[in-house]
């Protein structure tokens, strides 16, 4: 694999750290972002890759077809500082230089930027762990009242958002914004190229919250030809394997190339996991019956229990039902887990289906596959698949677009 094909196919997460990085050393850097999508597409919107002043590209925003084309299109905004929005028509049509043999039928908007510290608080609170939303001017025009924004260019809340508002200011094109739903705080950074209070936060907040939560990206029309690009960056979901064995390896490999935190926990401390497990985030090793001290879980906690040991797994599957997780993965057959259940009923422990709801044994999906790669690619599928809140099947048989759409609608002035 070559260096660009590599940097081509890294994971979303990398391309947010390797931005962060690059805010920490300096460079003559572009960021691309897609912004729109008119049919169909390689990627949606919110897909980046960063173009440095050397010629080489991290990450992807269609599967090859633009991006020789964006690092000379970087080259023109690297050299004016200004950022620019692209429009590249990949449709099927002979005469259309980009049509030709690309096959991608749609149509893509680009927003190509400077990097600069204005893009700081969207790495920052990525690496927190935050959800956050970016926003984005990408068509000029007079915003709607949005009420008074603090003197220190920051929005505490929607809430207090007044309707008798200042409206002294007008947004433009490439002004910029962010939107923390952790603390409902709309915030413009001093050296954003906007007021404010131009800023229309009772329209963009509801939006800005769908899209964060759910890491997508859409364009919100708010009328008088202004149109905001709404960037949300989830943070990434975290999956934790308990086990140490060598087969814990290709899922923890597999779960970080598809842009999950990962956690590797061990019990008994014989293993340097950190040694082992290099492409994990970070490893624990405790006591199976004290998880709750060690780990944290919530609703984007998924589970992969994988020690091969009986009480271990025991204990940990104990643990995870009675946690927010929505995905417990338990490695071995039916068989194993019906003595499971024995053993906890021995106990007075019983589970009736709904308790059982987030638990998948045998894990993975039914890929037919028995290596080591084949059995954690069947795993982390099922884990994408539960996140995705997706029945796996062929994308042959799935009617309409692979890529679901997203609709929002700004809110009016008066909450409606």
């Amino acid at each position: 694999m070559t260096r660009s094909q590599h940097n081509w196919s890294v994971p979303e997460t990398e391309v947010v750290q390797r931005i962060h990085r690059r805010l920490e050393t300096g460079g003559d850097d572009v960021l691309a972002t897609i912004v729109d999508v008119e049919g169909n597409a390689y990627r949606r919107p919110g897909a980046k890759m960063l173009l440095d002043e050397g010629g080489e590209g991290v990450g992807s925003i269609t599967a090859g077809c633009l991006e020789d084309e964006l690092l000379r299109t970087a080259e023109d905004v690297r050299e004016t500082g200004r950022p620019e929005l692209v429009t590249y028509d990949l449709m099927e049509d002979d005469d259309d230089v980009w049509g030709l043999g690309v096959g991608c039928n749609g149509i893509i908007d680009v927003l190509l930027e400077p990097l600069t510290e204005r893009y700081r608080p969207a790495v920052e609170a990525f690496d927190a762990g935050r959800d956050v939303a970016v926003l984005t001017v990408v068509a000029d025009g007079h915003a709607p009242p949005a009420g008074d924004v603090p003197a220190d260019e920051t929005a505490p809340s929607a809430e207090d958002a007044a309707t008798d508002g200042d409206e002294s200011g007008s947004l433009e094109f490439g002004d910029r914004a962010y939107y923390y739903p952790d603390e409902d705080r709309f915030s413009v950074p001093a050296d954003a190229g906007s007021d404010a209070s131009a800023w229309p936060v009772d329209a963009l907040t509801g939006p800005a919250e769908q899209l964060a939560d759910r890491g997508r990206g859409n364009v919100v029309s708010l009328g008088d030809g202004l149109e905001v690009f709404v960037d949300g960056i989830a943070a990434p979901a975290e999956l934790i394997v308990f086990g140490s064995g060598h087969d814990v390896g290709p899922v923890t490999e597999l779960a970080a190339a598809n842009d999950f935190r990962v956690t590797v926990v061990g019990f008994r401390g014989a293993v340097d996991l950190d040694e082992r497990f290099p492409d994990a985030d970070r490893t624990v090793t405790t006591s199976p019956g004290t998880l709750e001290d060690d780990l944290t879980f919530d609703d984007r906690t998924y589970a992969v229990v994988m020690t091969h040991n009986f009480v271990d797994d025991r204990l940990a599957v104990e643990a995870l039902l009675d946690s927010p997780a929505p995905y417990v993965g338990l490695m071995g057959p039916t068989e194993r887990f019906d003595e499971m259940l024995e053993a906890f009923a021995d106990d007075g422990i019983h589970y009736d289906e709904d308790d059982l709801s987030s638990l998948y044994t045998p894990i993975g999906l039914d890929l037919g596959g028995g290596s080591p790669y084949q059995i954690a690619h069947s795993i982390v599928a099922e884990v994408l698949a539960v996140e995705n809140d997706r029945d796996p099947d062929h994308l042959r048989s799935r009617a309409g677009h692979i890529h679901d759409r997203i609709e929002i609608e700004a809110s009016s002035s008066d909450g409606s």
